[in-house]
Protein backbone atom coordinates (compact mmCIF):
# COMPACT_ATOMS: atom_id res chain seq x y z
CA UNK A 1 0.00 0.00 0.00
CA UNK A 2 1.34 3.52 -0.98
CA UNK A 3 2.37 5.65 1.80
CA UNK A 4 3.82 8.49 0.83
CA UNK A 5 1.42 10.90 1.85
CA UNK A 6 -1.37 10.87 4.49
CA UNK A 7 -4.10 12.60 2.44
CA UNK A 8 -5.00 12.69 -1.23
CA UNK A 9 -2.67 14.26 -3.66
CA UNK A 10 -3.41 16.04 -7.08
CA UNK A 11 -1.53 15.86 -10.66
CA UNK A 12 -2.47 16.44 -14.10
CA UNK A 13 -4.45 14.36 -16.11
CA UNK A 14 -2.64 11.05 -17.12
CA UNK A 15 -1.70 10.38 -20.72
CA UNK A 16 -3.05 6.42 -21.60
CA UNK A 17 0.26 5.87 -22.72
CA UNK A 18 1.67 5.97 -19.56
CA UNK A 19 5.48 4.96 -18.78
CA UNK A 20 6.26 6.14 -15.39
CA UNK A 21 3.97 7.13 -12.84
CA UNK A 22 6.10 9.37 -10.63
CA UNK A 23 10.13 9.42 -11.38
CA UNK A 24 11.83 7.16 -8.70
CA UNK A 25 8.88 4.83 -8.15
CA UNK A 26 9.63 1.11 -9.30
CA UNK A 27 6.72 0.47 -11.92
CA UNK A 28 7.17 -3.21 -10.14
CA UNK A 29 5.77 -2.72 -7.04
CA UNK A 30 2.84 -0.37 -7.98
CA UNK A 31 1.79 -3.71 -10.50
CA UNK A 32 2.22 -5.62 -7.70
CA UNK A 33 -0.03 -4.00 -5.61
CA UNK A 34 -2.72 -3.36 -8.38
CA UNK A 35 -2.56 -7.06 -8.75
CA UNK A 36 -3.51 -7.45 -5.14
CA UNK A 37 -6.09 -5.59 -5.21
CA UNK A 38 -7.65 -7.03 -7.94
CA UNK A 39 -7.55 -10.31 -6.38
CA UNK A 40 -9.13 -9.48 -2.71
CA UNK A 41 -11.76 -7.85 -5.11
CA UNK A 42 -12.46 -11.07 -6.63
CA UNK A 43 -11.51 -13.10 -3.47
CA UNK A 44 -14.32 -11.15 -1.27
CA UNK A 45 -17.20 -11.20 -3.42
CA UNK A 46 -18.16 -14.59 -5.41
CA UNK A 47 -21.13 -15.24 -6.28
CA UNK A 48 -21.27 -18.20 -4.09
CA UNK A 49 -19.54 -18.71 -1.34
CA UNK A 50 -19.25 -22.43 -1.51
CA UNK A 51 -19.36 -23.25 -5.19
CA UNK A 52 -16.35 -20.73 -6.38
CA UNK A 53 -13.43 -22.01 -8.51
CA UNK A 54 -10.92 -23.28 -5.76
CA UNK A 55 -8.29 -20.70 -6.32
CA UNK A 56 -10.29 -17.35 -5.15
CA UNK A 57 -11.36 -19.31 -2.14
CA UNK A 58 -9.68 -18.98 1.15
CA UNK A 59 -8.14 -22.88 2.86
CA UNK A 60 -10.96 -23.49 5.63
CA UNK A 61 -8.39 -24.05 8.01
CA UNK A 62 -4.78 -25.89 7.24
CA UNK A 63 -3.17 -25.46 4.02
CA UNK A 64 -3.63 -22.59 1.09
CA UNK A 65 -5.30 -21.82 -1.92
CA UNK A 66 -3.69 -18.65 -4.11
CA UNK A 67 -6.67 -17.00 -2.43
CA UNK A 68 -4.23 -16.82 0.56
CA UNK A 69 -1.36 -15.16 -0.98
CA UNK A 70 -3.53 -11.91 -1.48
CA UNK A 71 -2.87 -10.59 2.85
CA UNK A 72 0.55 -11.41 3.10
CA UNK A 73 1.02 -9.52 -0.36
CA UNK A 74 0.05 -6.18 0.81
CA UNK A 75 1.97 -6.31 4.03
CA UNK A 76 4.80 -7.05 2.23
CA UNK A 77 4.28 -4.40 -0.22
CA UNK A 78 3.87 -2.30 3.00
CA UNK A 79 7.05 -3.02 4.41
CA UNK A 80 8.76 -2.25 0.89
CA UNK A 81 7.26 0.96 0.55
CA UNK A 82 8.44 1.99 4.25
CA UNK A 83 11.84 1.92 3.28
CA UNK A 84 11.26 4.19 0.20
CA UNK A 85 9.24 6.65 1.97
CA UNK A 86 11.69 7.23 5.07
CA UNK A 87 14.60 7.51 2.67
CA UNK A 88 12.79 10.23 0.56
CA UNK A 89 11.87 12.11 3.84
CA UNK A 90 15.26 11.94 5.25
CA UNK A 91 16.51 13.33 2.03
CA UNK A 92 14.16 16.28 2.07
CA UNK A 93 15.85 16.93 5.45
CA UNK A 94 12.74 15.32 7.64
CA UNK A 95 13.96 14.36 11.38
CA UNK A 96 13.22 11.24 12.61
CA UNK A 97 10.90 12.42 15.44
CA UNK A 98 8.72 14.60 12.23
CA UNK A 99 8.40 10.81 10.94
CA UNK A 100 7.74 9.43 14.33
CA UNK A 101 4.31 11.33 14.38
CA UNK A 102 3.38 11.28 10.94
CA UNK A 103 3.73 7.25 11.54
CA UNK A 104 1.26 7.48 14.54
CA UNK A 105 -0.74 9.54 12.49
CA UNK A 106 -1.49 7.24 9.88
CA UNK A 107 -1.56 4.14 11.72
CA UNK A 108 -4.05 5.96 13.43
CA UNK A 109 -5.82 7.03 10.18
CA UNK A 110 -5.91 3.23 8.95
CA UNK A 111 -7.36 1.98 12.17
CA UNK A 112 -10.20 4.77 11.68
CA UNK A 113 -10.41 3.66 7.79
CA UNK A 114 -11.25 -0.40 9.03
CA UNK A 115 -13.52 0.84 11.75
CA UNK A 116 -15.83 3.22 9.46
CA UNK A 117 -15.75 0.39 6.94
CA UNK A 118 -16.90 -1.86 9.96
CA UNK A 119 -19.88 0.58 10.92
CA UNK A 120 -20.78 1.19 7.62
CA UNK A 121 -24.44 1.79 7.17
CA UNK A 122 -24.11 -0.61 3.46
CA UNK A 123 -22.74 -3.22 5.36
CA UNK A 124 -24.95 -2.74 8.55
CA UNK A 125 -23.94 -1.61 12.08
CA UNK A 126 -25.68 -3.45 14.76
CA UNK A 127 -23.55 -2.40 18.02
CA UNK A 128 -23.88 -5.45 19.78
CA UNK A 129 -22.06 -7.39 17.22
CA UNK A 130 -19.35 -4.65 15.74
CA UNK A 131 -16.71 -5.40 14.89
CA UNK A 132 -13.95 -4.05 16.44
CA UNK A 133 -10.65 -6.24 13.80
CA UNK A 134 -10.31 -6.38 10.41
CA UNK A 135 -7.63 -5.77 7.26
CA UNK A 136 -6.69 -1.95 7.65
CA UNK A 137 -6.66 -2.51 11.56
CA UNK A 138 -4.15 -5.00 11.03
CA UNK A 139 -2.02 -2.95 8.28
CA UNK A 140 -1.83 -0.16 10.76
CA UNK A 141 -0.65 -2.37 13.44
CA UNK A 142 2.11 -4.19 11.70
CA UNK A 143 3.01 -0.56 9.85
CA UNK A 144 3.49 0.74 13.10
CA UNK A 145 5.69 -1.80 14.23
CA UNK A 146 8.00 -2.39 11.04
CA UNK A 147 8.23 1.40 11.09
CA UNK A 148 9.45 1.97 14.67
CA UNK A 149 11.97 -0.90 13.97
CA UNK A 150 13.06 0.81 10.72
CA UNK A 151 13.37 4.66 12.54
CA UNK A 152 15.58 3.00 15.54
CA UNK A 153 16.86 -0.23 15.00
CA UNK A 154 19.45 -1.87 11.95
CA UNK A 155 19.14 -4.09 9.48
CA UNK A 156 20.84 -7.06 12.34
CA UNK A 157 17.74 -6.06 14.62
CA UNK A 158 15.17 -6.54 11.95
CA UNK A 159 15.89 -10.02 10.93
CA UNK A 160 16.05 -10.60 15.07
CA UNK A 161 13.22 -9.21 15.06
CA UNK A 162 11.80 -11.23 12.39
CA UNK A 163 12.79 -14.35 14.14
CA UNK A 164 11.13 -13.67 17.21
CA UNK A 165 8.34 -13.21 15.76
CA UNK A 166 8.00 -16.18 14.11
CA UNK A 167 9.73 -18.72 16.72
CA UNK A 168 8.34 -16.36 19.69
CA UNK A 169 4.81 -16.71 18.07
CA UNK A 170 5.30 -20.83 17.52
CA UNK A 171 6.11 -20.97 21.08
CA UNK A 172 3.16 -19.54 22.46
CA UNK A 173 0.52 -21.83 20.19
CA UNK A 174 2.51 -24.74 20.88
CA UNK A 175 3.24 -24.42 24.72
CA UNK A 176 0.95 -21.87 26.55
CA UNK A 177 -2.11 -23.34 28.11
CA UNK A 178 -5.40 -22.04 27.04
CA UNK A 179 -7.16 -21.10 30.32
CA UNK A 180 -9.97 -23.71 30.52
CA UNK A 181 -9.20 -26.23 28.06
CA UNK A 182 -5.29 -27.22 28.93
CA UNK A 183 -1.99 -27.45 26.53
CA UNK A 184 -1.69 -27.87 23.13
CA UNK A 185 -1.29 -31.44 22.07
CA UNK A 186 -1.22 -32.90 25.32
CA UNK A 187 -5.49 -32.11 26.99
CA UNK A 188 -6.16 -30.49 23.59
CA UNK A 189 -5.64 -31.02 19.70
CA UNK A 190 -2.89 -28.60 18.45
CA UNK A 191 -4.10 -25.82 16.75
CA UNK A 192 -8.09 -26.67 17.31
CA UNK A 193 -9.91 -23.97 15.84
CA UNK A 194 -11.54 -22.64 18.68
CA UNK A 195 -9.23 -24.48 21.63
CA UNK A 196 -6.08 -22.37 21.02
CA UNK A 197 -4.66 -18.85 22.81
CA UNK A 198 -5.32 -16.57 19.94
CA UNK A 199 -9.19 -17.70 19.71
CA UNK A 200 -9.36 -17.66 23.94
CA UNK A 201 -8.02 -14.03 24.03
CA UNK A 202 -9.99 -12.86 21.14
CA UNK A 203 -13.04 -14.09 22.90
CA UNK A 204 -11.79 -12.66 26.16
CA UNK A 205 -11.24 -9.29 24.62
CA UNK A 206 -13.92 -9.32 22.01
CA UNK A 207 -16.90 -11.83 22.62
CA UNK A 208 -19.67 -11.17 20.53
CA UNK A 209 -17.88 -8.90 18.00
CA UNK A 210 -15.55 -11.72 16.44
CA UNK A 211 -15.86 -12.39 12.43
CA UNK A 212 -16.38 -16.45 12.79
CA UNK A 213 -18.49 -15.91 16.47
CA UNK A 214 -15.70 -18.06 18.38
CA UNK A 215 -12.51 -16.65 16.62
CA UNK A 216 -11.25 -13.68 13.90
CA UNK A 217 -8.40 -14.27 11.03
CA UNK A 218 -7.29 -10.64 11.93
CA UNK A 219 -7.21 -11.59 15.25
CA UNK A 220 -4.93 -9.47 18.31
CA UNK A 221 -2.38 -12.29 18.89
CA UNK A 222 -1.46 -13.20 15.45
CA UNK A 223 -0.60 -9.86 14.75
CA UNK A 224 2.30 -10.65 15.58
CA UNK A 225 3.50 -13.36 12.82
CA UNK A 226 2.14 -10.51 10.49
CA UNK A 227 4.69 -8.08 11.43
CA UNK A 228 6.85 -10.74 10.60
CA UNK A 229 5.24 -10.46 7.02
CA UNK A 230 5.85 -6.90 7.00
CA UNK A 231 9.61 -7.00 8.08
CA UNK A 232 10.26 -9.26 5.19
CA UNK A 233 9.14 -7.04 2.84
CA UNK A 234 11.08 -4.34 4.71
CA UNK A 235 14.46 -6.27 4.55
CA UNK A 236 13.31 -6.77 0.59
CA UNK A 237 12.96 -2.82 0.39
CA UNK A 238 17.04 -2.74 1.32
CA UNK A 239 17.49 -5.35 -1.20
CA UNK A 240 16.08 -3.49 -4.00
CA UNK A 241 17.87 -0.08 -2.84
CA UNK A 242 21.35 -1.23 -2.49
CA UNK A 243 23.97 -0.45 -5.43
CA UNK A 244 24.22 -4.17 -7.39
CA UNK A 245 23.47 -5.20 -10.55
CA UNK A 246 19.62 -6.07 -11.79
CA UNK A 247 21.27 -9.67 -12.27
CA UNK A 248 22.20 -9.81 -8.61
CA UNK A 249 18.69 -7.81 -7.04
CA UNK A 250 16.80 -10.43 -9.09
CA UNK A 251 19.28 -13.52 -7.85
CA UNK A 252 18.68 -12.39 -4.27
CA UNK A 253 15.10 -12.45 -4.63
CA UNK A 254 14.96 -15.88 -6.38
CA UNK A 255 17.12 -17.29 -3.76
CA UNK A 256 15.65 -15.94 -0.46
CA UNK A 257 12.00 -16.62 -2.32
CA UNK A 258 13.06 -20.01 -2.53
CA UNK A 259 14.48 -20.73 1.03
CA UNK A 260 11.28 -19.20 2.09
CA UNK A 261 9.21 -21.45 0.47
CA UNK A 262 11.41 -25.20 1.11
CA UNK A 263 11.43 -23.65 4.88
CA UNK A 264 7.62 -23.19 5.27
CA UNK A 265 6.86 -26.16 3.98
CA UNK A 266 9.13 -28.19 6.19
CA UNK A 267 7.60 -26.26 9.01
CA UNK A 268 4.04 -26.96 7.83
CA UNK A 269 4.94 -30.58 8.93
CA UNK A 270 4.79 -29.64 12.67
CA UNK A 271 3.24 -26.24 12.17
CA UNK A 272 0.81 -26.19 9.67
CA UNK A 273 0.51 -23.25 7.25
CA UNK A 274 -2.83 -21.69 8.08
CA UNK A 275 -3.88 -18.18 7.00
CA UNK A 276 -6.45 -17.94 10.10
CA UNK A 277 -3.89 -18.58 12.62
CA UNK A 278 -1.49 -16.81 10.48
CA UNK A 279 0.90 -19.66 11.58
CA UNK A 280 5.29 -18.87 11.21
CA UNK A 281 4.82 -21.36 8.36
CA UNK A 282 2.50 -19.19 6.43
CA UNK A 283 4.94 -16.36 7.32
CA UNK A 284 7.81 -18.39 5.77
CA UNK A 285 5.79 -19.64 2.64
CA UNK A 286 3.89 -16.60 1.74
CA UNK A 287 7.25 -14.35 2.04
CA UNK A 288 9.20 -16.93 -0.49
CA UNK A 289 6.14 -16.27 -3.56
CA UNK A 290 6.17 -12.58 -2.68
CA UNK A 291 9.87 -12.72 -3.53
CA UNK A 292 9.52 -14.82 -6.29
CA UNK A 293 6.36 -13.21 -8.01
CA UNK A 294 8.22 -9.34 -7.01
CA UNK A 295 11.56 -11.30 -8.96
CA UNK A 296 9.54 -11.55 -11.95
CA UNK A 297 7.68 -8.46 -12.31
CA UNK A 298 11.15 -6.62 -11.40
CA UNK A 299 12.53 -8.79 -14.67
CA UNK A 300 9.65 -7.40 -16.69
CA UNK A 301 9.26 -4.12 -15.57
CA UNK A 302 12.59 -2.88 -14.60
CA UNK A 303 15.25 -4.59 -16.41
CA UNK A 304 13.16 -5.27 -19.96
CA UNK A 305 11.05 -1.95 -19.75
CA UNK A 306 8.16 -3.99 -21.03
CA UNK A 307 5.37 -1.46 -19.96
CA UNK A 308 3.03 1.30 -21.99
CA UNK A 309 -1.01 1.56 -22.43
CA UNK A 310 -1.90 -1.92 -21.00
CA UNK A 311 0.02 -1.60 -17.77
CA UNK A 312 -2.63 1.24 -17.11
CA UNK A 313 -5.54 -0.77 -15.93
CA UNK A 314 -3.64 -2.37 -13.37
CA UNK A 315 -1.66 0.88 -12.15
CA UNK A 316 -5.60 2.53 -11.62
CA UNK A 317 -5.77 -0.66 -8.58
CA UNK A 318 -1.99 0.03 -7.49
CA UNK A 319 -1.95 3.16 -6.81
CA UNK A 320 -5.08 3.97 -4.97
CA UNK A 321 -5.14 0.84 -3.04
CA UNK A 322 -6.99 2.30 0.06
CA UNK A 323 -9.51 3.37 -2.23
CA UNK A 324 -9.53 0.26 -3.73
CA UNK A 325 -10.31 -1.71 -0.41
CA UNK A 326 -13.28 1.45 0.75
CA UNK A 327 -14.67 0.39 -3.06
CA UNK A 328 -14.41 -2.92 -2.03
CA UNK A 329 -16.98 -2.80 0.61
CA UNK A 330 -19.65 -1.01 -1.74
CA UNK A 331 -19.73 -4.24 -3.40
CA UNK A 332 -19.16 -6.75 -0.12
CA UNK A 333 -21.22 -4.64 2.07
CA UNK A 334 -24.91 -4.58 -0.32
CA UNK A 335 -24.12 -8.01 -1.32
CA UNK A 336 -24.84 -9.54 2.03
CA UNK A 337 -26.95 -7.21 3.54
CA UNK A 338 -29.63 -6.18 0.37
CA UNK A 339 -32.14 -8.15 -0.43
CA UNK A 340 -33.65 -9.43 -4.31
CA UNK A 341 -35.68 -12.15 -5.78
CA UNK A 342 -34.27 -14.99 -7.50
CA UNK A 343 -35.71 -16.92 -10.25
CA UNK A 344 -38.41 -18.33 -8.44
CA UNK A 345 -39.08 -15.23 -6.52
CA UNK A 346 -37.96 -16.27 -3.38
CA UNK A 347 -35.72 -13.89 -1.50
CA UNK A 348 -32.16 -13.85 -0.88
CA UNK A 349 -29.53 -11.84 -0.37
CA UNK A 350 -28.28 -9.28 -3.16
CA UNK A 351 -24.91 -12.22 -4.30
CA UNK A 352 -27.03 -15.13 -4.31
CA UNK A 353 -30.12 -13.66 -6.08
CA UNK A 354 -27.42 -12.59 -8.67
CA UNK A 355 -25.35 -16.41 -8.84
CA UNK A 356 -28.96 -18.11 -9.28
CA UNK A 357 -30.24 -15.57 -12.24
CA UNK A 358 -26.68 -16.17 -13.78
CA UNK A 359 -27.04 -20.05 -13.75
CA UNK A 360 -30.40 -20.03 -14.93
CA UNK A 361 -29.07 -18.96 -18.09
CA UNK A 362 -27.38 -21.89 -17.76
CA UNK A 363 -24.05 -20.93 -16.84
CA UNK A 364 -22.26 -24.02 -14.47
CA UNK A 365 -22.06 -22.41 -10.15
CA UNK A 366 -18.22 -21.47 -10.50
CA UNK A 367 -18.27 -19.68 -13.61
CA UNK A 368 -21.71 -17.64 -12.56
CA UNK A 369 -19.82 -16.73 -9.10
CA UNK A 370 -16.37 -16.09 -11.25
CA UNK A 371 -18.68 -13.72 -13.16
CA UNK A 372 -20.32 -11.79 -10.20
CA UNK A 373 -16.57 -11.58 -9.03
CA UNK A 374 -15.73 -9.83 -11.92
CA UNK A 375 -18.67 -7.60 -12.15
CA UNK A 376 -17.71 -6.58 -8.35
CA UNK A 377 -14.02 -5.90 -9.59
CA UNK A 378 -15.29 -3.58 -12.73
CA UNK A 379 -17.43 -1.64 -11.02
CA UNK A 380 -14.58 -1.28 -8.21
CA UNK A 381 -12.58 -0.04 -10.99
CA UNK A 382 -14.52 2.12 -12.35
CA UNK A 383 -14.39 4.30 -9.45
CA UNK A 384 -11.12 4.01 -9.26
CA UNK A 385 -10.28 5.24 -12.63
CA UNK A 386 -12.84 8.13 -12.00
CA UNK A 387 -9.81 9.21 -9.74
CA UNK A 388 -6.99 8.27 -11.86
CA UNK A 389 -7.91 10.67 -14.48
CA UNK A 390 -8.16 13.25 -11.81
CA UNK A 391 -4.63 12.13 -10.85
CA UNK A 392 -6.01 11.51 -7.14
CA UNK A 393 -4.32 9.35 -5.47
CA UNK A 394 -5.28 8.62 -1.70
CA UNK A 395 -2.18 7.30 0.03
CA UNK A 396 -2.23 6.11 4.05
Amino acid sequence: MPINSPQASVAPTPSLTFEDPIPGRLLSLDIYRGLAVAGMIIVDNPGSDDQAYWAIKHAEWNGWTPADLIFPSFLFLVGTSIVFSFSSRIQRGESRRQILVHVFKRSLLLIAIGLLVNASPIIGLDIHTFRFEGVTQRIALCYLAAALLELYLGRRWQIAALAICLLGYWALLRFLPVPGAGTPGHQIPFMDPDQNITAWLDRKLFMGHLYNGTRDPEGLLHTIPAIGTTLIGLLTGHWLRTRKTAATIIGGLLAFGAVGLVLGKLWDRTFPINKNLWTSSFVLFTGGFALIFLALLYWIFEVKKLRGWWTMPILVLGMNAIAGFVADSLVYGPGYTFMASGPNGQKMNWHEAAQAHLQAFGLSPANASLIYSLVGLGFCWFLLWLLWRKRIFLKV
